[in-house]
């Protein structure tokens, strides 16, 4: 198990997963959120590739509709 840190708080999840794997993982959208890892936006065509390592901090920002 690894520990990452989402949106400020502490989650344990399986080794070797991916950005990808995680929002799959969180029912959330990759086409609707934008990610930073470790203080770093990912762009989301390296969500499948980029493994998370033990302690990552990951802020989900979700983008809302609105008019």
């Amino acid at each position: 198990m690894i520990r990452l840190f989402v949106n400020g708080e502490a989650r344990e999840f399986e080794k070797e997963a991916t950005v990808a794997g995680l929002l799959e993982k969180l029912g959330t959208s990759p086409e609707r959120v934008a990610i930073e890892l470790n203080l770093q936006v990912l762009d989301k065509q390296e969500y499948a590739r980029t493994l998370l390592k033990d302690g990552d901090r990951l802020e989900i920002i979700s983008f809302v509709g609105g008019g």
